[in-house]
């Protein structure tokens, strides 16, 4: 059963290992072997993550130090199925930028496995480790592209932030590890279930925690890489920043804070509840001002972590539990449905890029639906998402945080549940403002938009996605409340 637990992360490390020795000998300048290789080797490890969910169990290997469990491999589908999607976006984009290397796709699939590794990490240090695999591989990637002096500063800035918040996380953690005497979630859990531990240690250590967690989801007030770094990076290294990478940020917020310190919710709901309600403040009003698009989008992202954080604030509450399956399973609705919106955002924002132009600005998609009504429709789809308008998927995920808030009957959530819809009206008005220039400003630029089949058939379907799953959003809503169930309930 130990290997068992961690095949998906073994199978994916043995085939980066591969692709990085393939690479060596393909001449294509396209790299077709190697990207056809990598994609292959995702669709194995996406199809192990889903058999595993199917089965249902929880298992602990590697002397408790791991964990399999339903939500791990729910989100570990999720974040594979991001990454194929990010590659295949990425590909032309890649190329005619000369970063088209067998490096791309080896640090891509090692920052998946860091993910991995973090989405089933039952120990303060697995968590770490799987967190600093991640980061590494997303700082080499975000400096690819060495003459660009964007992108090497937004590595420099991103590095730095990093290396602080990994900082603060890992002395929260020895904190938590110094007052429990265990490094293990479960055995922490059960310390402070005891209540003979120091609380003034307790909170202390669980500050440090909530900060590093803050700067990885990358909300107020630890925000300060996301617009830098989504502007600076390379379009294809931001979609791998602002892709897969959520849900590993969700995975060991709900491990650390949920899975570990129930027991001290009541502090931590409420320093989020600050946090979630600055990031809705600051990202909505400071994304109204940006003029260039992935800065936007960045402060944008930070309203919808804000957003997100609504959920996790909600799962206990006078000190009972019975809202907590439904609270967190609404946050994982919301963050699986934000990724998939940022996807095929960012996917158009490349798509509309070529040989020395970003497309990066608001202006660049002026009259884009006289140009190409097709990809205009889908953007415009993919921004009412964001605002969460209906009847796309981000009206039922707002939905669902604010059901979960509302649902609690305590007039302090009820407000707080008044305040998100109010901010995010604020937000809907610079998602449109880009609708409206694509659909009502005259086209600067008039030349054809040239795509691969591939990435045209992708982009499409990202956008019926958006669409089925707001129609019929049960079906994803019920594996996700099914994953935080059996979480739960270990």
């Amino acid at each position: 059963m130990n290997w068992l637990a961690v095949l998906p992360e073994i199978v994916l490390l043995t085939m980066a290992c591969v692709v990085a020795m393939v690479d060596l000998w393909v001449k294509d300048p396209r790299r077709t072997p190697t990207y056809w290789l990598t994609q292959a080797s995702l669709v194995a490890v996406a199809a192990l993550h889903l058999t595993a969910f199917n089965d249902g169990q929880t298992f602990y290997a590697m002397q408790r130090m791991v964990v399999a469990d339903p939500m791990g491999h729910l989100l570990g589908f999720f974040a594979t199925i991001a990454m194929i999607i990010t590659l295949a976006y990425a590909r032309p984009y890649a190329a005619e930028r000369e970063m088209l290397k067998g490096e791309l796709f080896t640090l891509a699939m090692f920052s998946l496995l860091g993910i991995g590794v973090m989405l089933s990490a039952n120990n303060f240090l697995v968590v770490y480790l799987g967190l600093e695999l991640m980061s590494l591989s997303l700082y080499a990637l975000t400096a690819m592209r060495r003459d660009n002096l964007n992108a090497t500063e937004a590595a420099m800035k991103y590095f730095v932030l990093g290396a602080l918040a990994s900082g603060f996380l890992l002395y929260g953690l020895s904190m938590m590890y110094g007052a429990t005497g265990s490094l293990e979630i479960g055995e922490v859990f059960k310390a402070i279930g005891t209540g003979q531990i120091n609380k003034s240690v307790l909170t202390f250590g669980l500050v440090f925690v909530v900060a590093g967690l803050g700067f990885k989801l990358g909300v107020v007030p630890f925000h300060m890489w996301v617009p830098d770094v989504y502007q600076g990076a390379p379009t294809a290294v931001t979609l791998l920043i602002g892709g897969a990478p959520e849900f590993a940020a969700f995975a060991i917020t709900i491990r650390l804070l949920v899975e570990g310190m129930l027991g001290l919710a009541v502090d931590w709901q409420q320093m989020l509840i600050v946090l979630s309600v600055g990031s809705l403040i600051l990202g909505n009003l400071a994304a109204i001002a940006q003029t260039n698009l992935k800065r936007m989008l960045a402060y944008s992202t930070i309203g919808q972590m804000g957003f997100m954080l609504l959920g996790l604030c909600s799962g206990v509450v006078n000190g009972n539990t019975l809202s907590a399956a439904n609270a967190y399973s609404s946050s994982m609705f919301y963050i699986v449905t934000y990724v998939l919106t940022a996807l095929g955002t960012f996917g158009i924002i490349m798509l509309l890029a070529r040989q020395g132009f970003e497309s990066e600005q608001i202006d660049d998609f002026k009259g884009l639906a006289r140009r190409s009504p097709w990809y205009a429709a889908v953007m415009a789809i993919f921004m009412f998402s964001l605002a969460g308008l209906p009847p796309t998927v981000g009206f039922y995920a707002k939905l669902a945080v604010l059901q979960a808030l509302v649902s609690t009957n305590v007039a302090g959530y009820i407000w707080l549940a008044v305040v998100a819809v109010l901010l995010s009206l604020v937000g809907a008005f610079y998602y449109i403002r880009l609708v409206k220039v694509m659909y009502f400003d005259e086209p600067a630029d008039t030349s054809p938009i040239a795509a691969g089949g591939d990435v045209r058939a992708l982009l499409s379907l990202n956008g019926a996605a958006i669409l089925l799953f707001g129609l019929l959003p049960g079906g994803l809503m019920a594996l996700c409340a099914e994953a935080i169930v059996k979480a739960l309930a270990t």
